[in-house]
């Protein structure tokens, strides 16, 4: 298994990132700084390809982004408020569609891999506590031998000495409940984006929407079957960014600042719902369609933004 195996041997260096910083930068940087002042959430960027499938720690995470990267294809971003797992990733960079979504977020912190120069001064002057390698604890990062470059930089999220709070999601708009009144029953809901897919499907017995991605059972490391409570399909603009990939290629920028639509999911139901989040330090509040509280399940919520 890929990371016990790192575990095992330790650090290793090697492999540069997707967006063209430092590629010979070592996963663990001997001039480190502690970070400090961080928020109540630690929020992990995780890559998505199938090479770096099934990912370590996502089972841990209270809430679980899925986001349009470069090539139409998809990244997560975890976020931990609850509980740290001893061990996530793989990391992979960040993006400018990160900054705009953590700010409903008090200054979390936020690990990642790197990014592009040019968005980096951005990464800066955020509201959050930037850790990658090289700013981040001796020991925190470490790459597998069991996976190849840049599908195997791991993080040790306790070496950030990081401490999540349980109310670290209250101020992201979500409210965990009863379920309201309607909805229309559903075993299984797609999502596409121009180079990945999702799918949703209720499970009775857990009573959670079991996660297909790509056409494959999503797993963890473990074997685990990756599974939500709730789930939400968040329709958003989705235009270039500024941004580009070291080949090239333009980053998509989603939007979840202002409103539109998007489906819930949970319990075996799907709702539809509208989505409203007036300023960047807002929370994202959701209603029903007729404009009643939209409450989730208690448990794991995945966000996927899906282009309006």
């Amino acid at each position: 298994m890929a990371v016990l195996t790192a575990l095992a041997v330790g650090c290793t260096t090697g492999g540069g990132s997707d967006d063209g910083s430092r590629p010979g930068e070592r996963a663990s940087a001997s001039e480190s700084s502690e970070p400090g002042g961080s928020g109540p959430v630690l929020a992990v960027k995780i890559d998505n390809v199938r090479p770096a499938r099934p990912q370590t720690g996502l089972d841990a995470a209270d809430v679980v982004y899925v986001e349009q990267v470069e090539g139409g294809l998809s990244r997560l971003m975890a976020v931990y408020a609850t509980r740290l797992p001893s061990v996530v990733g793989p990391v992979r960079s960040a993006r400018e569609t990160d900054l705009e979504l953590l700010r409903q977020f008090d200054r979390p912190t936020l690990a990642y891999s790197g990014a592009q120069s040019k968005l980096q001064p951005l990464i800066d002057s955020a509201p959050l506590v930037a850790v990658p390698p090289g700013k981040a604890p001796s020991g925190a990062y470490f790459r597998s031998r069991d996976r190849v470059a840049p599908h195997n930089l791991y993080l040790r999220p306790e070496a950030l000495k990081t401490e999540p709070q349980a109310g670290g999601l209250a101020s992201t708009g979500f409210r965990f409940g009863a379920a309201p009144e309607g909805g229309k029953a559903t075993t299984e809901r797609k999502v596409r984006f121009p180079a990945a897919g999702f799918t949703f499907t209720w499970s009775a017995e857990p009573k959670k929407w079991l996660v297909t991605m790509d056409g494959t059972a999503a797993r963890t490391a473990e074997g685990k079957r990756l599974a939500a409570s709730t789930v939400v399909v968040q329709y958003v603009t989705v235009r270039d960014s500024r941004f580009h990939d070291r080949w090239g290629n333009v980053s998509p920028f989603s939007e979840t600042v202002g409103g539109g639509k998007a489906v819930v999911l949970r319990d075996g139901r799907a709702y539809d719902a509208r989505w409203e989040r007036p300023s960047a330090e807002d929370g994202t509040e959701f209603t029903t369609a007729e404009g009643k509280p939209m409450t989730f399940a208690p448990g794991q919520v995945w966000v996927v933004f899906a282009k309006a």
